[in-house]
């Protein structure tokens, strides 16, 4: 699991390599105010990719996006990211690279760039006019900074508008009504839980809670066991963002709600923009947590879930395969983060996806487009799962092809159902740090309050507010796109 721990596991140290391409720009403060993944390992989502039948009979993905037969001789850079969260990239890159330029004798020359520089080495040669033709783009305000500066352009004209939709981008890569992003291979965001445990409790394995007070009577009878419901590592923080970025979204109505409670217009002192956090302090009070969440780091804590330690903890899919690994396929079953709000965004699973554009420097945009559709077409996608085992993001591929319940299940409710954003890729660097991160733990270990916790949050947020007047604006018009 090391080499894959990413954005949770370091994302604070990317705080130390922030604003290495915008100081010349004079967006500095936009990337200390924007979290962004870290800066050792990969981003937020995915460990080793979601296991599955390879023997099932190929998808059909709809050929909309066949590229044209451009002419031979052209050479362009890529530089990408992934393989270090999901074995299997790098392999289906080479073969993607060498099928296209045997089908249009255009050369692509790929680069895997570490995780500590996806972002800064982008932008760095951005502003130096070297930036490449294709780069890899993690979702929200981790590629949105690069819009605002200019860098990144937009693909609305270059690709089909089918295909656009058809990616997965999701909602994230939309600025002032323009699409920045392709979606690659997808990261959703969910609850596992132990159907063994579930059993032996005098609960169904086959039924998980879907409301906060079906949640505290599993946990309960779990807890009635010796067993502790709900395991986590909070020592890192990034438990605090997972559980923010399915709590918050209980009592909102909108993705961009969450950008006005940032930029002001909403007030994170209200009872129901703070109840996730006295939720999590209800948690606490019962004793549903473990002890130790505070001493250890996230993924240790998902690894209690795996060690059978625990009934619940909060995962992605990537990561799915690895407990059904340690636990038995039969006793992991997955679900959303239970309701106990009253917002439209409540009990709705979330879906995030990694993904591709094209620089705004790029001298042939058209041949970067052209090898984007390629990557898109029937044969590409569905080598993506048969090859590397990530779940495709483009909506045309058949997912009934994964013989894994589990794992189909995540496919069909999670990226092909009622899904919305990852809010917390919206999160300013400052409110992750001051807020979010100081608010988790000391809910955790009893400090705070959900209301103590709402009133730092507003704090920083307007402490963030005055340290960046010049990206308000920017968070404003985000937040329009962002309406559903």
């Amino acid at each position: 699991m090391a080499k894959s721990l990413g954005r949770p596991k370091s994302r604070r140290n990317f705080l130390k390599w922030t604003g290495t391409g915008l100081a010349a720009a004079g967006l500095g403060p936009l990337l200390q105010a924007c979290g962004g993944p870290a800066a050792t390992e990969a981003p937020a989502a995915a460990t080793s990719a979601p296991a599955a039948a390879t023997s099932a009979p190929a998808a059909t993905v709809a050929a909309t996006s066949e590229p044209a037969a451009a002419s031979g001789g052209k050479t362009l850079k890529m530089w990408w990211w992934g393989e270090q969260e999901a074995p299997g990239l790098q392999a289906w890159v080479d073969e993607s690279v060498e099928l296209y330029k045997q089908q249009t004798g255009n050369t692509i020359e790929t680069t895997l760039q570490d995780t500590s520089v996806v972002i800064s080495e982008f932008q760095t040669a951005s502003a130096a006019n070297n930036a490449p033709d294709i780069q890899f783009l993690w979702n929200g305000i981790y590629h949105m900074e690069s819009v605002w500066l200019g860098y990144v352009e937009p693909l609305n004209g270059l690709i089909p508008d089918d295909l656009l939709k058809a990616s997965g981008a999701t909602l994230l890569s939309i600025y002032q009504g323009k699409q920045y992003r392709l979606g690659w291979y997808s990261v959703p965001m969910l609850w596992v839980y132990n159907k063994k445990l579930f059993n032996e409790a005098g609960l169904d394995g086959d039924t998980p809670p879907k409301t906060w007070e079906e949640l505290l009577n599993a946990c309960d009878k779990v807890k009635s066991k010796g067993v502790t419901p709900l395991v986590g590592g909070l020592k890192d923080g990034f438990f605090g963002e997972w559980y923010m970025g399915q709590g918050l979204t209980q009592n909102l109505d909108s993705p961009s709600e969450a950008l006005q409670l940032f930029a002001g217009d909403l007030d994170w002192r209200e009872p129901k923009h703070y109840e996730q956090w006295s939720r999590l302090a209800e948690l606490r009070d019962a004793k549903f947590i473990n002890d130790d969440i505070l001493s250890i780091d996230l993924y240790p804590g998902i690894e209690l879930f795996n060690a059978g330690k625990g009934a619940f903890t909060p995962t992605v899919g990537p990561l799915v395969p690895a407990s059904q690994k340690a636990l038995g396929a039969e006793n992991v079953g997955v679900m959303v983060f239970p309701v106990f709000g009253k917002g439209k965004l409540a009990g709705r699973p979330i879906a995030d996806t990694q993904g591709l554009g094209i620089s705004a420097q790029s001298e042939d945009k058209e041949s970067a487009a052209d090898f984007l559709k390629f990557l898109n077409t029937e044969e590409r996608v569905n080598a993506l799962w048969e090859n590397a085992q990530q779940i495709p993001t483009n909506s045309n591929w058949d997912g009934n092809v994964i013989d894994d319940p589990v794992i189909k299940q995540i496919w069909s409710e999670w990226m092909q159902g009622d899904n919305i954003p990852y809010i917390s890729n919206l999160m300013p660097t400052l409110f992750w740090t001051d807020a979010m991160f100081v608010n988790s733990q000391k809910i955790a270990s009893g400090e705070f309050t959900g209301e103590q916790a709402g009133e730092n949050a507003h704090t920083v947020a307007q402490k963030w507010r005055e340290q960046n007047p010049d990206l308000l604006e920017k968070y404003a018009i985000w937040a329009n796109d962002l309406k559903l």
